[in-house]
């Protein structure tokens, strides 16, 4: 068990604030791969509650008739700056992808930093329920400084600047605006239609319960789904925390796993060029979310 715990002791040798982007490699690439991709892609979801973002790609139409390129570009788009770095030609080539389809259409700035604090937060709550150990307080100083810089890249305008500050920004975000939208209900259900196709078809309907059985009662309000009952949201969550529990005791990972490894990610099978993934909307016509005419100030540009 002290051998567990030798990259959490890595981790608090360096600086959060200096060192953040080798602290969250370390954290999402040897400590919690697959944990840090059931977060985000939750912290993703919970963006289709808010209307006005849940209708724009329910508009777009990339999430329900393009479903698993759309999560395969996210993935591979993010994973690229966290492999390679903001300052490296991969990781600028993939920050200037996601501006580039972002900003041919529109989007509040509210929206965007929404988006950027469910990055934050939502991988720190996952940790403190399903996963083998908690997120340091040294760790989350590197997550807030990494999306910081993120959002810079990105251009978005009064990114929170703590872990407490993003955390706070979200839940008074939510409570303001998760409602209900016909088209964001679409790109849910396509959601988790899509997480189904990972597995034998059999389990199709099992998948389906244990996410809805993960959602919290605002987004299942917002989606208008009927709340899970007691045994489907046990299993779900028992599991899951079991689950933590035999990861806890195994040996620490001795090579980083990235998410371009991971098994969902299906729709590259001979590789592919961080240039070209993602959409190449012309402006005003079905595409990705951002405030037109709004440039972001990026060195990725």
């Amino acid at each position: 068990m002290v051998q567990r715990y030798e990259r959490l002791k890595e981790i608090q040798r360096l600086d959060p604030e200096r060192d953040f982007l080798e602290i969250y490699r370390l954290t999402v690439t040897y400590e919690f791969p697959w944990d840090i991709t059931r977060a985000l892609e939750l912290a993703l979801y919970r963006t289709y509650a808010v209307p006005s973002i849940g209708r724009l790609l329910a508009e777009t139409a990339e999430l329900t008739e393009r479903s698993q390129k759309r999560y395969d570009d996210t993935a591979l788009l993010l994973d690229a700056v966290v492999e390679h770095g903001f300052d490296s030609e991969v990781g600028r080539t993939a920050v200037r992808r996601i501006n580039r389809m972002h900003r041919s259409y529109d989007i509040s700035n509210d929206d965007m930093r929404y988006v950027l604090c469910t990055f934050v937060v939502s991988p720190k709550r996952w940790l403190d329920t399903y996963g083998w150990r908690k997120l340091s307080d040294h760790e989350l100083r590197a997550f807030a400084a990494y999306y910081r810089t993120l959002g810079a890249h990105m251009g978005i305008q009064d990114v929170p600047q703590t872990y407490e500050d993003f955390e706070r920004v979200l839940d008074a975000y939510e409570g303001e605006h998760f409602g209900w939208d016909r088209g964001a209900r679409a790109v849910s259900d396509a959601t988790l239609a899509l997480m189904g196709s990972w597995y034998p078809r059999p389990l199709a309907p099992v998948v389906r319960k244990a996410g809805l059985a993960l959602l919290d009662d605002s987004l299942l309000r917002a989606f208008r789904y009927e709340r899970p009952g007691p045994v489907a949201r046990g299993l779900t969550h028992g599991v899951l925390r079991l689950r933590a529990r035999a990861v806890r005791l195994l040996p620490p990972r001795s090579i980083p796993h990235h998410a371009r490894q991971n098994p969902e990610i299906k729709g590259y099978p001979d590789g592919y060029e961080v240039g070209q993934l993602g959409t190449f909307p012309t402006p005003g016509v079905r595409g990705c979310p951002v405030p037109r005419g709004r440039r972001p100030e990026t060195p990725a540009d």
